[in-house]
């Protein structure tokens, strides 16, 4: 069972997290066209779970799940544990 942080903008957060498990590299626009939200609200999303380790910026305007995002949709991480590292 995913165990979500306060911090967490749920189901969005973890829509992308889903998304980006294909474990292709992705932009804030394809996504936002896969869940049906904004481009501009995906790219700020997606600059909070970087922040807290679950996805990673792979080169300008293009992520990738890591290992935290994964372990959390496994139900292995509760992302209350985690802390921005605010880069």
């Amino acid at each position: 069972m995913r165990q979500p942080g306060e911090w967490m903008q749920l189901p969005t957060d973890e829509r992308i997290l889903e998304i980006l498990e294909s474990g292709l590299l992705l932009s804030p626009q394809v996504i936002a066209k896969n869940i049906d939200k904004s481009r501009v609200h995906v790219n700020r999303r997606l600059s909070v779970l970087a922040d807290y380790g679950m996805v990673t910026r792979v080169e300008r305007g293009y992520y990738e799940i890591d290992d935290l995002g994964v372990a959390y949709l496994e139900g292995q991480l509760d992302a209350d544990d985690l802390e921005a590292t605010d880069e």
